[in-house]
């Protein structure tokens, strides 16, 4: 019910077209209003406290549909924090709230949050500061963009003192849950890319017939598809039922393995296009541009894999199928 209504939203209100406003300095107030007044981001917090009370595995479409949508705004990362700071006795400020799993405290006593998601615009922030939970003001901190083309990016910098709340000891859950709302956006950007480059190749005729009859542009497609279920797979095992915050180790090959598929499925994408792929006016670049810049957000899948790694070798005598299995059980309504 709730993924239907979300989409209907958004296929109605999040358009290229305003992405390609908010990418080129609008505020995205009209469209957050609208989640915000529908009561969509209270989707993990508990019924008795006036939400959804959504686990996990009921959230994991809808954050798909964000990526598929290429989302402008920190709509994810807005209910996680209401997730991580429930029981808290720190309430979520109104506002667009984002996330940075890692935050760092400078020598001067400085805090500073590296490319945090839609930061040029988020007015306020939860952060990971040495395995604590700070909340910030955005309007306090001085931002400088990531400098890419089109990136809602940018890197926040408070003064010493600034933070609005402190809770020891949460920190490293809003990493892990970060990084699986990026692997979410990432399997849901890569739907959304495989859809249209089928539809293009079924479109697109060259000698007489669609280019997706030939069997060297099928084999492409094929490898493509692998890596966007394999991808989607791993990202849905992140968020279980009956469970508000991702566990470490599933979230971890979550984004691991969505980020190891971008480059191919984004650079697959771009050569069934040929040249209209990477023009402005053609979509793709923004969805190509966002998954690569997720690919990167919390760590790419180098430090992720590490993390897996050093699991998987501190259990003497376990497979890595076995690993997998018991690191990510399946619960009732998921696949295999």
């Amino acid at each position: 019910m709730f993924t239907e209504a979300i989409e209907k939203l958004l296929a109605d209100h999040c358009t290229s077209a305003l992405i390609r406003a908010v990418e080129g300095g609008e505020t995205p107030s009209a469209l957050w209003r609208l989640l915000e007044d529908s009561g969509f981001l209270e989707l993990l917090t508990p019924e008795e406290e006036g939400g959804a009370g959504l686990d996990l595995a009921a959230l994991f479409p809808i954050l798909l549909a964000f990526g598929r949508f290429a989302l402008p705004l920190p709509a994810a990362q807005s209910i996680a924090a209401r997730a991580l700071l429930q029981g808290s006795g720190v309430a979520a400020p109104a506002g667009m709230l984002s996330l940075c799993g890692n935050a760092r405290r400078d020598a001067d006593g400085a805090l500073v949050a590296p490319l945090v998601a839609c930061g040029r615009f988020a007015e306020f922030v939860l952060a990971n500061v040495d395995g604590d939970l700070l909340l910030l003001d955005g309007a306090a901190a001085e931002r400088s963009p990531s400098g890419v083309h089109g990136s809602l990016e940018a890197t926040l910098r408070w003064p010493a003192g600034q933070a609005l709340a402190t809770l020891a000891g949460r920190g490293e859950a809003l990493r892990v849950f970060s990084a699986a709302l990026h692997a979410a956006a990432i399997a849901g950007a890569m739907t959304w890319c495989i859809d249209k480059t089928l539809e293009y190749c079924n479109d697109r005729v060259q000698f007489g017939k669609a280019i997706g009859k030939f069997q060297s542009i099928q084999h492409q497609l094929a490898v493509m598809a692998e890596q966007v279920a394999a991808a989607t797979a791993a990202a849905e095992m992140a968020f279980s039922a009956g469970v508000r915050v991702p566990q470490a180790i599933p979230a971890a090959i979550a984004k691991a393995r969505g980020s190891m598929a971008v480059p191919l499925v984004a650079a697959t994408a771009h050569a069934l296009h040929g040249a209209i792929g990477v023009t402005e006016e053609f979509d793709l670049q923004l969805y190509s541009r966002r998954l690569h810049e997720w690919r990167l957000a919390e760590g790419a899948e180098g430090y992720w894999n590490r993390l897996v790694g050093t699991a998987l070798l501190a259990l003497s005598g376990t497979g890595s199928s076995e690993f997998v299995r018991l690191a990510t059980p399946l619960t009732e309504g998921q696949s295999a």
